[in-house]
């Protein structure tokens, strides 16, 4: 069932979270880019054997690694663990996170108002759609002005059969090469956040070149850059000269693949991925270029391996390590609340 329809006006701003608005100084310490709830299998692999339903100290690594097809691994499906695992999250020093779920990754909107209940943990939730190979035909006949005005309902009215309102649009996905659907999808995103005030995060293709072909697509859409997140760019960027282009477009970006210390990355085995005194690299990189205000940092679980209860960093792990190894690194009290206070304040704002 549908909820009261709200209108821009009475968002602005306000921050939309699953349990209602509330006041953009209430966010504190925020991931903007994380999964709570979801199913992020591969069509392919619904049909195979849940190997991965319980994470062991035997097989952990091995599934971590790519040595197995573990579709299991790819579910958060149990309210009491998330719970759990944000509580802990909050007695790491984190208060809200941005849950991304959106179509195709099988939101849980009712799950997420439990999950924030119970945890003290404001959540955030996403809408619209993700990449082309994670829709049914149904999605992918319809028109970008049908797209648009659903994604406005997410926003307005709530989101997938629900009350439960989306405070952000996306992750709306892109594959490489980027497909016809997945631009009509972003077309529909853009025309959505100048509709609703909204901030738009986007998930790239793990091609270098592709968040720069966004970045200019939104621009030509004529999109709020200083309002659109693209994520993942520590998985999709590992040159200045592209890193730095990305920046002067005006749009924010996200490295949210901390807590991954491994160079190995089983989704394009042609990279070599940082680890998380890298990625910070990166982001002084950012700040001494004049970007400050253009940085988002989080960590992206989508795996039960990578949850404490499974022998993983867990939520926590940007607060309880991260943040320590940023002040050793000389990052400043004001840069470190910059992109986790001010900078997901701004965005998840209503404007």
């Amino acid at each position: 069932m549908t909820g009261e329809r709200l209108t821009r006006q009475k968002l602005v701003g306000s921050v939309q979270t699953v349990n209602g608005l509330i006041a953009p100084d209430r966010l504190g310490n925020t991931l903007l880019h994380e999964h709570v709830l979801l199913d992020i299998r591969p069509p392919a692999w619904k049909t195979l054997e849940q190997v991965g339903d319980i994470i062991t100290l035997e097989n952990r690594f091995a599934i971590d690694y790519g040595e197995v097809i573990a579709p299991g691994n790819c579910v958060l499906n149990d309210i009491e663990v998330a719970v759990r695992e944000l509580k802990d999250l909050h007695a790491s020093g984190g208060q809200s996170l941005v849950e991304v779920s959106c179509g195709g990754l099988h939101p849980d909107p009712a799950g997420l108002q439990r999950v924030s209940s119970a945890s003290g943990i404001n959540i955030v939730m996403g809408c619209g759609y993700y990449v082309e190979e994670y829709q049914s035909p149904a999605v992918l006949d319809r028109t970008a002005d049908a797209i648009a005005l659903e994604i406005v309902d997410q926003v307005f009215v709530g989101a997938w059969g629900t009350g439960v309102k989306a405070g952000i649009i996306g992750e709306i996905g892109c594959q490489a090469p980027w497909t016809l659907n997945e631009r009509k999808v972003m077309n529909a995103a853009v025309v959505a956040q100048n509709e609703t005030g909204a901030a738009l995060t986007i998930h790239p293709g793990r091609d270098p070149d592709q968040p720069q072909e966004i970045a200019e697509f939104l621009a030509r859409a004529g999109a709020r850059l200083d309002r659109c997140v693209i994520s993942h760019i520590d998985r999709t960027i590992f040159d200045d000269e592209r890193l730095l282009r990305l920046a002067d477009t005006g749009v924010v970006i996200e490295l949210d693949l901390f807590g991954m210390e491994t160079s190995y990355y089983k989704l394009n085995e042609t990279v070599d991925m940082p680890n998380d005194a890298q990625r910070l690299k990166s982001i002084r990189k950012l700040i001494d270029r004049g970007h400050l205000d253009q940085i988002a940092m989080s960590q992206d679980i989508c795996f039960r391996s990578r949850l404490g209860c499974h022998g993983g960093h867990g939520y926590g792990h940007m607060f309880r390590n991260v943040v320590p190894l940023m002040h050793r690194r000389d990052f400043d009290v004001a840069e470190i609340d910059r992109i986790f206070r001010e900078t997901p304040a701004r965005l998840l704002t209503f404007v």
